[in-house]
């Protein structure tokens, strides 16, 4: 196999990014300078469009923009990224005057870390990761929380007895939406049969896999499991089109609310609920803090019990069960029950 260079892949990175930032680019017209042209988001791979994760961060940059008159950028990674990739895209946004930088997802954390140093003056987050920084905010969500009443749901509206949680890579963040949906399912029907599975061991394409979901969803589905729970970003869209095709079997979507996405719309009568984390929320917060002068650092938590994460109503699939699930939600508000963070 032929050898390339750091210096030449480097080269090749900062040429691409460059480009993407001249074409790419969605609110600010302007380069260089000053710090004030508003959001500089990084998107994870499956981009804006993923009905998930991404989506979420979005839509927290779109109500900056109308709400708070800020410009914005927003890139997005590819599969099988180095960490020189993540460090150019984040150092373009920083250079070319955004504030804050916001690296979408666990995989900016070192990325964050190491570009922060070099723009003291920029504030930086990272989300669903922590990083150290003076100037960085760690954006961490109770996935956990949300996912035990998904799997309190589950059990209650399964007819077999039988759930199923596929996750997209097999991580520490992953682990606790699987952690929580179990637990949450076993505490609702201690005799319910919940089977976990994951798309890729350590790859991130799991959350860009749409196929690989869906062929996982459909052995599920053969084996007699007629509710499953997908956290695996843009792939679940793979997982919801298959349960769709299964007659009485239930899709429980993840980070945004499926139900509300166009682009899932034909598959809404099977899609159960979806455990919601507001990026969105977090994305705006930080964006507001810096504009007033005050920029958010170091960790954050959005938990259950501030609404930072949240189990979606919409269609009223689960309106027969809101008694159970509002008494589960208290449980772990109150303390009284302790969401365990890994299986």
């Amino acid at each position: 196999m032929r050898r390339v260079s750091t210096i030449t892949v480097a080269g090749f990175a900062t040429a691409a990014l460059a480009f993407s930032l001249t074409a790419c680019g969605e609110s600010s017209t302007e380069s260089g300078g000053s710090k004030d042209k508003g959001i500089g988001l990084a998107f994870d791979v499956g981009g804006r469009d993923d009905h998930s994760f991404n989506e979420s961060a979005a839509r927290g940059v779109d109500k900056a923009e109308k709400e708070l008159g800020v410009g914005a950028r927003m890139l997005t990674a590819k599969n099988g990224e180095t960490e020189a990739e993540r460090e150019q895209r984040l150092n373009s946004l920083a250079e070319a005057g955004y504030n804050p930088v916001i690296g979408v997802g666990f995989n900016y954390s070192k990325s964050i870390e190491k570009v922060a140093k070099d723009f003291p003056k920029t504030t930086f987050a990272v989300v669903d990761s922590v990083a150290k920084g003076d100037n960085v905010e760690s954006i961490t969500f109770g996935e956990h929380e949300g996912s035990y009443l998904a799997g309190v749901a589950a059990a209650l509206k399964s007819k077999t007895h039988k759930v199923g949680f596929i996750g997209g890579v097999n991580n520490a963040l992953i682990q606790k939406f699987q952690a929580g949906f179990e637990q949450g399912a076993k505490a609702a029907d201690p005799k319910i049969e919940v089977t976990s599975q994951y798309l890729y061991p350590n790859n991130d394409k799991g959350f860009n896999d749409p196929a690989a979901a869906k062929d996982k969803a459909k052995g599920m589905l053969d084996s007699g499991i007629d509710v499953i729970y997908t956290a695996a970003g843009l792939s679940g869209n793979g997982s919801i089109e298959a349960v769709a095709g299964q007659k009485g079997a239930w899709a429980i979507g993840v980070d945004s609310d499926a139900y509300q996405q166009p682009g899932l719309a034909k598959y809404k009568d099977s899609i159960l609920t979806s455990v919601v984390k507001n990026v969105d929320v977090a994305v705006f917060d930080l964006a507001k803090s810096v504009k007033d002068g005050k920029p958010l650092t170091g960790p954050h938590a959005y938990l259950l019990k501030d609404g930072g994460v949240s189990l979606a109503t919409s269609g009223g699939h689960i309106d027969d069960i809101k008694a159970k699930i509002e008494e589960a939600k208290k449980k772990i508000t109150d303390g009284s029950v302790k969401v365990k963070t890994s299986p």
